[in-house]
């Protein structure tokens, strides 16, 4: 029998989840006005960048001086610098971003998943955690870092203060450094039923903010992040190592790309704008997926955040399988080939390759023009739009016709397949 790897890029994922918005015109004239830069940026990002991440930190309630600050040319190669500063395996939430697990395989290091608690991904179960540390220490390992996210990808959740709180205290009580992925903290929709606290609010000096700009802020066609490091002796050395691992990879920022990330984290008012609508059209768009999910007789946690959702198509096997699709790889052509948009399977994010799990994501859904696409930024209704309408009613189809007749939707048999999953009985 073929094994997972052999059936598709298993081991290396996808990328975001796209905007699919059009550049706005100022940043492309900043970028413009970059592109004529000879000299390099220096190793770990220009000072006016350094200023504008303290500030844009600052206002989230974390002072930060411009020594605790360095960029990359986005958040992968900036991750591989920590993991490789810091030493040691790693251990990350089931399931996480695709991104996270092949820095530490590209280091040769060991990556562990534990399990999230029912209400939310992105975070580990305390639990689940500690039996997870002890086990690796018992077997010779060496944990040193855990990898989260509190508003996260794929699941879209955001994770509650004392859940994460949880999870913070028992790995600091263990000895972990923590990483925390903000990639997607701007990008929580407007209504949502959340309280957003970050890690570094809770343990400033043993956690470190990781945020990929092209989460809120940039086209992924300008790759930039940052990482903002403990105040702390430790976290001044850990800083100092990440520079000298991002000079010696050469992933150094172009200057157009500094160019515009200093812009976009100086928060001006048109920047502001922009992400306000963008993050209510999607909010818009992930809460239609959701209802169609749920229509289909899948299951899927309320997206919270971000561009995509989670759906978990469980319910729906034995049609699934009528149509030869068992697992994830083979749940991600099928509905990629349908869809004609990405429907990345579970297993790319760290989920058991059995499971039906699958993200989609709401960026193809704004439009395939530009003019759809600034017409669903722009419009009040943009649910209503005929491009929009078309294609979530592709998705309501597509979903559907795994089901065939109608019948009763949820999960077959008695109880959902998962505590925090939705489902429409």
């Amino acid at each position: 029998m073929a094994r997972a790897e052999d059936r598709g890029p298993v081991r290396y994922g996808p990328v975001l989840p796209e905007p699919g918005l059009p550049v706005l015109p100022e940043l492309s004239a900043i970028v413009a006005a970059a592109a004529g830069r000879a000299t390099p940026e220096p190793p770990g990002g220009p000072p006016p960048l350094l200023e504008a991440a303290g500030g844009y930190w600052l206002r989230r309630g974390l002072p930060t001086e411009r020594t605790q600050v360095a960029a990359a040319p986005g958040g992968a190669p900036l991750l591989l610098a920590v993991t490789a500063a810091l030493g040691g395996d790693v251990l990350v939430p089931r399931p996480c971003p695709a991104w996270w697990v092949p820095q530490a395989r590209l280091l040769g290091r060991d990556a562990f998943h534990v399990p999230t608690p029912a209400e939310c991904g992105g975070v580990p179960d305390p639990y689940a955690l500690l039996e997870t540390v002890r086990r690796v220490r018992a077997e010779g390992g060496d944990p040193r870092l855990l990898v989260l996210a509190v508003p996260d990808d794929p699941t879209a959740t955001v994770a509650p203060p004392e859940v994460l709180h949880e999870a913070v205290e028992a790995a600091v009580g263990e000895g972990l450094h923590v990483v925390s992925d903000e990639t997607w903290r701007d990008t929580v929709h407007p209504g949502a039923d959340t309280v957003l606290f970050g890690p570094a609010e809770m343990y400033p000096d043993a956690v470190t903010v990781l945020t990929d700009l092209t989460g809120a802020f940039l086209p992924p066609s300008l790759p930039a992040a940052c990482a903002r490091f403990p105040a702390t002796a430790a976290g001044a050395r850990l800083a100092d190592r990440v520079r000298d691992i991002l000079t010696a990879t050469g992933a150094l920022l172009a200057a157009p790309a500094a160019a515009a990330a200093g812009h976009v984290l100086g928060e001006p008012d048109a920047v502001t704008a922009r992400r306000v609508a963008a993050v209510a059209l999607h909010a818009r768009l992930a809460g239609a997926l959701h209802e169609a999910v749920l229509a289909a007789g899948a299951l899927a946690r309320p997206p919270r955040a971000g561009r995509h959702l989670y759906a978990d198509l469980e319910p729906l096997r034995p049609h699934l399988a009528a149509r030869g699709v068992t697992d994830a790889q083979e749940l991600e052509d099928h509905l990629t080939g349908r869809l004609g948009m990405p429907a990345p399977g579970g297993h790319r994010f760290g989920d058991t390759p059995a499971a039906l799990r699958v993200r989609l994501s709401t960026g193809p859904l704004v439009g395939s023009t530009p003019e759809e696409r600034a017409a669903s930024l722009t419009s009040p209704e943009p649910l209503e739009l005929p491009h929009v309408e078309r294609a979530l009613s592709m998705v309501g189809s597509t979903l559907g016709d795994i089901r065939g007749e109608p019948g009763p939707a949820g999960p077959a048999g008695g109880g959902p397949a998962g505590e925090g999953w939705e489902y429409r009985r």
